[in-house]
């Protein structure tokens, strides 16, 4: 339990400031909740997604999508005429190019492979949603850490929440301690430096989600980086079904509990 000291820290408040910003974030319109479907085009070969309008079909590098004035869809803020030809969504949801009314059609793509993706702010679990479960702030639980990058970029395999396997790329490693015993985890660095690892612990899946992720700064130039549990994040397949999520690589299930950062998705 945190004490009346570290509850009044300017670490507590920065904290809570943070956790307030997730909650707003995960039940906003077109936030993780509001998912409602990922469907791949390679499983509807007739171009034809049940509960999607329109006619969509994967060819070369763009989605192909034909639509009907009567069925509603816009792209870029206009009805389509003809063919319209679509790139990857790779900006907020809802700035993405086709919608219908406030419902968002996210065109992805995983390894080749074109799907879309349904945002529907009416979706049950947007409007089922309470808060998120976490941990008060612990100082205990923001560790000095090294990352350690390797030799060269890896790419390995591991099963995504969708059942898939599917390649996730790692840069490096995190080297903190806790307990006077050393631990690592795996992780990738994003464009802007920063560090993201997916990992588990003894309570994932016993007071915890199953998995969680975890987002460090920018290690600083002699490889130094804070590695704050206290911000570690649910993955966005605790909050919809339908996201693919990569489970941890070998090595991310730490042999130690951690207690802190957020837990579980609570439902009114």
């Amino acid at each position: 339990m945190s004490t009346d000291a570290q509850q009044d820290s300017e670490e507590f408040h920065a904290w809570q400031r943070w956790h307030e910003g997730r909650i707003v974030a995960v039940a906003a319109p077109h936030g993780p909740l509001s998912l409602t479907g990922t469907h791949w085009l390679a499983d509807h070969p007739e171009g034809r997604i049940p509960a999607v309008p329109g006619l969509w079909r994967a060819e070369d590098d763009a989605v192909v999508l034909t639509a009907t004035p009567d069925e509603g869809l816009t792209v870029d803020g206009k009805p389509p005429t003809g063919e319209v030809r679509l790139g990857a969504d790779r900006g907020p949801i809802d700035e993405s190019r086709v919608a219908q009314g406030q419902r968002r059609l996210v065109v992805l793509s995983r390894e080749g492979l074109w799907a879309v993706r349904d945002f529907d702010p009416q979706s049950p679990a947007r409007h089922a949603f309470r808060t998120i479960d976490a941990t008060p702030y612990d100082p205990r639980w923001s560790l000095e850490g090294t990352f350690r990058p390797y030799e060269s970029d890896r790419t390995i395999r591991v099963e995504n929440a969708d059942g898939r396997e599917r390649g996730l790329g790692l840069a490096g490693e995190i080297a903190f301690t806790v307990d006077g015993t050393e631990h690592t985890l795996q992780a990738a660095v994003e464009p802007d430096g920063s560090l993201w690892a997916v990992f588990a612990d003894t309570t994932s899946g016993n007071g915890s989600y199953r998995f969680r992720f975890l987002r460090p700064p920018a290690p600083g130039p002699d490889g130094r980086v804070r590695v704050d549990f206290n911000r570690a994040l649910l993955p966005p397949c605790a909050f919809a079904d339908h996201f693919i999520c990569p489970f941890p690589p070998p090595g991310n299930t730490l042999t130690v509990g951690v207690p802190a950062g957020e837990r579980n998705r609570i439902d009114g």
